[in-house]
């Protein structure tokens, strides 16, 4: 009896040691459910495709509806909470996320899923660019990247991830044929876009990128770099200018008074409610890319 109680209290002081160590999940937690995150909205539209309908699964998105692309994303410590209950961390990768190695180091059990694993990346001044999403052919990609690293994470529910990742694969190859039956045609290519989101939606579809507005999204561009782009603009045979909606237009606009350009908008799908109802949010997206651009290039 004696030797029961003390055995009793080195499982009680053991149970206490680990849960004080903190922030490295294990396998799966106490609620039996597989918890998954995603670093931000068009990773969190991929897992939810591919875990739709999946009982004992359930998907967070880590960051705010109306956060963009994660440049200089600073965690906050609801987003360190919202870690230490994952069983997965899905992110984009690509050195999109550039607090990545902060959460490994802090979460050491935490298995992350790289959605651009082994995928080829455009580069620009010897850095790489992380928008791979935009376009559909990397999406795809990314898509199966995701699926067979939660298959490996997660083998209980790898039919159900095999079978929604097929459905939703079949929907992105049949948006790109229509995205390329839509704008392969179009007769001008030359576009100035907002800000470095769109290299890899051009080389998809064949369009050139003549200039950008911001080099930094937020960052003002110098007197010198709008003097270049408004010469840029000048020197379109159809002068349009590409705006996002999740940043001011103003420089766009000032670039517009001095070259009569008219301005659109291109969303590079990075804002928006993470629920269910977000499932077809990037075709439906990437069809509205799409009008706008056959709009403004005819």
């Amino acid at each position: 009896m004696f030797i029961k109680k003390i055995m009793c209290a080195v499982l009680i002081i053991a149970t206490f040691v680990l849960a004080g160590c903190g922030g490295q999940p294990t396998a799966q937690k106490s609620d039996g459910a597989f918890h998954i995150v995603t670093s931000f909205y068009p990773i969190y539209i991929d897992v939810i495709n591919i875990t739709d309908g999946v009982d004992g699964v359930t998907v967070t998105n880590m960051t705010k509806p109306q956060t963009g692309c994660l440049h200089d994303y600073q965690l906050t410590t609801e987003d360190m909470k919202t870690l230490e209950q994952a069983d997965a961390f899905v992110v984009n990768g690509a050195g999109m996320e550039s607090f990545l190695d902060k959460v490994i180091k802090m979460q050491d059990g935490l298995t992350v899923i790289d959605a651009s694993r082994d995928i080829s990346l455009l580069t620009e001044d010897g850095e790489e660019n992380p928008h791979v999403w935009l376009s559909i052919t990397k999406n795809i990609e990314q898509v199966q990247n995701i699926r067979d690293q939660l298959k490996a994470a997660d083998p209980k529910h790898a039919d159900a991830y095999e079978k929604n990742a097929a459905a939703y694969l079949a929907k992105l190859e049949a948006l790109k044929t229509e995205m390329h039956d839509e704008l392969d045609g179009v007769p001008h290519k030359d576009i100035v876009t907002f800000h470095e989101a769109f290299p890899y939606f051009a080389d998809e579809f064949h369009l050139h990128i003549l200039g950008v507005i911001e080099r930094e999204p937020g960052a003002d561009p110098t007197p010198a770099e709008l003097e270049e782009t408004i010469d840029q603009v000048r020197a379109l045979p159809v002068k349009v200018l590409f705006a996002e909606p999740q940043y001011s237009p103003g420089a766009a606009e000032t670039i517009a008074r001095e070259t009569g350009a008219s301005i659109y908008e291109l969303d590079p799908v990075v804002t928006g409610e993470a629920t269910p109802a977000a499932k077809d949010a990037y075709l439906d997206m990437m069809r509205k890319n799409m009008e706008t651009l056959k709009k403004a290039l005819q």
